[in-house]
């Protein structure tokens, strides 16, 4: 887990990414991968693309000074970086640029601003690329390895996932394995935790049978309590063309106050 892809927008969730991007490049002494999107407008009712034109011509201006800022702190950061520059819809120029990334660092979700939609960003490019998407809210100003909370459903998803992130989870001083049990999981929390032992990672595993609370809730309380720093969780595929995450997901992206990693 070398090759970091970072999204590049200027944004409220950019400083997030790129802080977070910092601190998991330099935690893998990996290479950080910046593509600076120019996200094309998209107004309704604008038939001759005038007001589309007019935006789009201000979006390339606004990325044109956010491009000289970053690239000038990026210059005195101590990590390996590059630079590409694209102009279309995020999730397609991420996607596109993933093909070789082991890591993508989005937001969960602007609190204060609805645009860019990065849940939708998020559960799309999750979907798409197939590569574990760190998604973290605007507010963090890091990322801390320290204690990983493993939210377990005995999926694929989270098998993959977990899989997907050993480079990281052996950089953890605590790994926990929790499990809501509903009696769908198909690999159980013991199988992940002899997994995880063979790379020398140590994990202790939490169940609890909640039948009444929703999984997303009981995954934050015990993250909580627990005093992680981040989850790691599979996500899965609902609804039209596989492009919306289920519930829990939807409702982790809404709402953690964590950094999720997320993977399918």
């Amino acid at each position: 887990m070398k090759n970091i892809l970072l999204l590049v927008h200027d944004d409220e969730g950019q400083e997030a990414r790129l802080q977070a991007a910092l601190d998991l490049t330099r935690s893998l002494d990996g290479h950080l991968s910046c593509i600076d999107v120019t996200m094309v407008p998209n107004i309704a009712g604008d038939y001759d693309g005038t007001g589309s034109a007019m935006l789009l011509g201000d979006e390339r201006d606004r990325e044109a000074h956010n491009k000289a800022s970053l690239q000038a702190r990026l210059a005195s950061e101590d990590v390996v970086w590059s630079w590409s520059d694209v102009t279309g819809f995020a999730a397609e120029a991420v996607i596109d640029a993933a093909a070789l990334a082991d890591l993508i660092i989005l937001n969960r979700k602007l609190d204060q601003f609805p645009y860019p939609d990065f849940a939708e960003l998020a559960s799309r490019i999750v979907m798409k690329a197939r590569k574990p998407v760190v998604a973290v809210p605007d507010d963090v100003r890091g990322f801390n390895l320290g204690r990983a909370l493993i939210a377990w459903d005995g999926q694929g998803s989270a098998a993959a996932t977990m899989q997907a992130c050993v480079p990281l989870l052996a950089q953890a001083e605590e790994v926990q394995i929790f499990m809501a049990r509903d009696g769908a999981e198909q690999t159980e929390p013991t199988e992940a935790a002899q997994y995880l032992s063979r790379h020398n990672i140590h994990a202790s595993i939490r169940i609890v049978d909640d039948g009444l609370t929703a999984a997303d809730q009981l995954i934050a309380d015990e993250a909580a309590n627990w005093h992680a720093d981040y989850i790691l969780m599979g996500a899965y595929g609902r609804g039209r063309l596989m492009e919306t995450f289920g519930g829990v997901t939807k409702r982790m992206l809404a709402h953690s106050k964590l950094p999720l990693i997320l993977g399918h």
